[in-house]
């Protein structure tokens, strides 16, 4: 799956979170390393990963997976600053890109390959939904890319999709993670026992976590 890369968007502060998401626990692993087992598992072997806020610390945390790296100069930016970012550092050869969030751990990868086998098909942008709501990855065919390089800050991807609505492809699956954020430690915990069947490993009492 060459012609695919993922551009993995982590570059955030977690303010509302109070505890930093990309290295919270998530099973025996990491939020952000299982959002990149998911991908990888999908077929996904170019991955970037936009960093920002502890930029080093959480390259760190995966310099053993291959990963390429972008920058995001400003973690309080919008997400379409981190698109932008993530756009310049893939390679040639791709040909469509997948939108993933890191704070979205639980995404399954036959829906990651589902939205990827739309694109392979002839669709140029796809959105997977679940009951009707939509969520990420989203996959966009490169020949956007120079739109995507100049988001509105404010609009960002979902004024985009707006302007191509008659593109897209809504594609149904089955998992409700493609939707599920985890924006606050209550999401977390929840999301962590619906995966796992278990809390996370503190049991359930937050442990605060440096993130400015």
């Amino acid at each position: 799956m060459s012609e695919v890369s993922a551009i993995l968007l982590a570059a955030g502060r977690s303010k509302r979170m109070g505890a930093f998401k990309p290295l919270l626990p998530f099973g025996e692993t990491t939020v952000l390393r299982n959002c990149v087992q998911n991908l990888r598992q999908a077929g996904v072997g170019n991955i970037i990963v936009v960093l920002g806020h502890r930029a080093q610390e959480l390259q760190e945390s995966v310099k053993d997976l291959g990963l390429a790296f972008a920058i995001n100069p400003d973690p309080s930016s919008e997400m379409s600053a981190s698109i932008a970012c993530g756009l310049r550092e893939l390679l040639p050869e791709t040909k469509a890109a997948l939108i993933a969030l890191a704070d979205q751990p639980a995404v399954p990868a036959d829906v990651i390959r589902a939205v990827v086998s739309k694109w392979t098909s002839g669709q140029r942008l796809v959105v997977p939904e679940f009951h009707g709501r939509g969520g990420h990855p989203v996959l966009i065919d490169l020949r956007f890319r120079e739109e995507l390089l100049t988001l509105n800050a404010s609009g960002g991807l979902r004024s985009f999709l707006k302007a191509h609505q008659v593109e897209v492809n809504r594609l149904s699956v089955n998992s409700p993670f493609i939707a599920r954020d985890m924006d606050t430690w209550d999401d977390y915990r929840a999301l962590h026992q619906e995966v796992f069947g278990v809390l996370p490993a503190d049991q359930g009492q937050k442990v605060p976590d440096k993130i400015a």
